[in-house]
């Protein structure tokens, strides 16, 4: 009787190491958007937050999102937790460890509210 190939065996089999390509080894060398992200270096908004921008009709440049982020650096290097930013006439709650809007209002929301369960307040021109 011969030997066959029976289910459930392992046989040894030859393998070969994988050479990495060349421009795998580039593209590390380079940080990804996928990294800048591990490190939170990019705002992220809540849903909620999403919501109300749309309502309220907020819209933010590129050079906006660049100096709220550069506050939020900011307010994360001096160990806020969550930031009341101010900017022009939008004020937007931050959690900043997680770099979150969680919440945004225009100038007319802004005058009637008292902002409670913050720890710091960035004012941006």
């Amino acid at each position: 009787m011969s030997e066959g190939i029976k289910i459930g065996h392992i046989f040894p089999v030859k393998s070969t190491p994988l050479q990495p390509s060349k421009t795998v080894a580039n593209r590390s060398a380079q940080p990804s958007e996928f990294q800048e992200i591990l490190n939170g270096k990019v705002l992220k908004f809540s849903h909620h937050a999403e919501v109300r921008m749309q309502q309220r009709g907020i819209n933010l440049q590129p050079e906006s999102l660049t100096k709220i982020m550069n506050a939020v650096e900011e307010a994360a290097s001096k160990g806020a937790q969550d930031s009341l930013i101010v900017f022009r006439d939008i004020a937007m709650i931050v959690n900043v460890p997680s770099r979150t809007v969680v919440t945004a209002m225009d100038g007319a929301q802004m005058r009637s509210n008292v902002f409670t369960q913050i720890d710091s307040a960035i004012i941006l021109s």
